[in-house]
Protein backbone atom coordinates (compact mmCIF):
# COMPACT_ATOMS: atom_id res chain seq x y z
CA UNK A 1 0.00 0.00 0.00
CA UNK A 2 1.79 3.30 -1.08
CA UNK A 3 -1.26 5.72 0.16
CA UNK A 4 1.07 8.44 0.34
CA UNK A 5 3.02 7.88 -3.39
CA UNK A 6 -0.43 7.65 -4.76
CA UNK A 7 -2.24 10.66 -3.84
CA UNK A 8 0.91 12.08 -3.83
CA UNK A 9 0.95 11.67 -7.73
CA UNK A 10 -2.49 11.81 -8.47
CA UNK A 11 -2.47 15.78 -6.77
CA UNK A 12 0.18 16.34 -9.03
CA UNK A 13 -1.29 15.11 -12.22
CA UNK A 14 -4.42 17.31 -11.34
CA UNK A 15 -2.49 20.20 -10.93
CA UNK A 16 -0.62 19.65 -14.10
CA UNK A 17 -3.61 19.17 -15.79
CA UNK A 18 -5.03 22.96 -14.98
CA UNK A 19 -1.17 23.69 -15.66
CA UNK A 20 -1.56 22.47 -19.21
CA UNK A 21 -5.76 24.03 -20.01
CA UNK A 22 -4.08 27.18 -18.52
CA UNK A 23 -1.51 27.24 -20.84
CA UNK A 24 -3.36 26.27 -23.96
CA UNK A 25 -5.99 29.18 -22.80
CA UNK A 26 -2.87 32.02 -22.53
CA UNK A 27 -1.57 30.55 -25.83
CA UNK A 28 -4.64 31.98 -27.33
CA UNK A 29 -3.67 35.25 -25.77
CA UNK A 30 -6.48 34.92 -23.07
CA UNK A 31 -5.21 36.88 -19.85
CA UNK A 32 -3.51 34.94 -16.93
CA UNK A 33 -6.08 35.49 -14.18
CA UNK A 34 -9.15 34.27 -16.47
CA UNK A 35 -7.11 31.62 -18.25
CA UNK A 36 -6.47 29.87 -14.54
CA UNK A 37 -9.84 30.46 -13.51
CA UNK A 38 -11.18 28.72 -16.43
CA UNK A 39 -8.31 26.12 -15.79
CA UNK A 40 -9.50 25.49 -12.60
CA UNK A 41 -13.37 24.82 -13.72
CA UNK A 42 -12.41 22.70 -16.77
CA UNK A 43 -9.03 20.87 -16.05
CA UNK A 44 -10.91 19.44 -11.71
CA UNK A 45 -13.70 17.96 -13.28
CA UNK A 46 -12.09 16.45 -16.70
CA UNK A 47 -9.40 15.28 -14.53
CA UNK A 48 -12.14 12.36 -12.49
CA UNK A 49 -12.67 11.28 -15.50
CA UNK A 50 -9.15 10.98 -17.32
CA UNK A 51 -7.42 10.36 -13.79
CA UNK A 52 -9.62 8.00 -13.04
CA UNK A 53 -7.31 4.83 -12.26
CA UNK A 54 -5.64 6.89 -10.65
CA UNK A 55 -8.71 8.33 -8.40
CA UNK A 56 -9.58 4.69 -7.94
CA UNK A 57 -6.23 3.57 -6.29
CA UNK A 58 -6.33 6.56 -4.10
CA UNK A 59 -10.33 5.50 -2.47
CA UNK A 60 -8.81 2.05 -2.12
CA UNK A 61 -6.00 3.07 -0.21
CA UNK A 62 -8.01 5.20 1.68
CA UNK A 63 -10.64 2.60 2.52
CA UNK A 64 -7.88 0.39 3.71
CA UNK A 65 -6.37 2.40 5.58
CA UNK A 66 -9.90 3.48 7.30
CA UNK A 67 -10.27 -0.25 8.17
CA UNK A 68 -7.17 -0.49 9.73
CA UNK A 69 -7.68 2.82 11.84
CA UNK A 70 -11.17 1.13 12.87
CA UNK A 71 -10.15 -2.07 13.85
CA UNK A 72 -6.94 -0.27 16.10
CA UNK A 73 -9.43 2.04 17.14
CA UNK A 74 -11.63 -0.78 18.30
CA UNK A 75 -8.74 -2.88 19.93
CA UNK A 76 -7.77 -0.21 22.20
CA UNK A 77 -11.20 0.74 23.26
CA UNK A 78 -11.64 -2.97 23.73
CA UNK A 79 -8.45 -2.96 26.09
CA UNK A 80 -9.36 0.19 28.07
CA UNK A 81 -12.59 -1.49 28.92
CA UNK A 82 -11.06 -4.22 30.04
CA UNK A 83 -12.30 -6.67 27.49
CA UNK A 84 -10.42 -9.37 25.94
CA UNK A 85 -10.69 -8.87 21.95
CA UNK A 86 -11.64 -11.84 19.84
CA UNK A 87 -7.89 -11.75 17.62
CA UNK A 88 -5.89 -12.07 21.03
CA UNK A 89 -3.83 -14.48 19.81
CA UNK A 90 -3.44 -12.64 16.39
CA UNK A 91 -2.21 -9.66 17.66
Amino acid sequence: MHLGRDVTLYVLARLGMVAAVTALLMLVNVPLLVALAVGIVVALPLSLFVFRGMRARVADGLNERGAVRRAERERLRAQLRGDTPSDASAA
